[in-house]
């Protein structure tokens, strides 16, 4: 979903794809059955730690565009801000590397002479369309 919050800003939550969703709630059911099986324990509290961070990344995870930057957020690990003038292109990209994406339907953003950040906005054409206004040099090599 695509909002604007601040003056300016414009926010694209992150696509999150449902077999991420579906591995979630996997990782959810072993402590919980050990939970209603036995009594609750330390142990199978801390097996709840990693999936109930994997959610909070997943619900906090967004991109936002404004006053010339591309901030990318996801929990409180990442929150790096991209000068949208530096972007030289964008990819799309299946790439399963870690990044700040909640699904494998990816864009890869390059920046500065080496750099990119794989992301993965809800409103991809929208996503893309907007950082091309206000930087025109940018190449679109998704094929959207």
């Amino acid at each position: 979903m695509v909002s604007g919050n601040m003056v300016g800003m414009v926010k694209y939550k992150s696509k999150i794809a449902w077999i991420l969703i579906l591995l979630i709630f996997l990782l959810l059911l072993a402590p919980l059955y050990q939970m209603l099986k036995h009594s609750v324990s330390v142990g199978s509290l801390f097996l709840l730690l990693p999936p109930i961070f994997i959610g909070y990344i997943f619900i906090t995870t967004y991109y936002e565009i404004g006053n010339g930057i591309l901030r990318v957020k996801s929990g409180f690990l990442l929150n790096r801000c991209i000068q949208i003038k530096d972007i030289t292109k964008i990819e799309a990209t299946y790439n399963p590397i870690s990044a700040p994406a909640t699904s494998f339907d990816r864009l890869e953003v390059f920046y500065n002479k080496y750099e990119s950040v794989i992301i993965s906005p809800k409103k991809k054409q929208a996503f893309i369309a907007h950082l091309i206004q206000l930087n025109p040099k940018i190449q679109d090599n998704t094929g959207l």
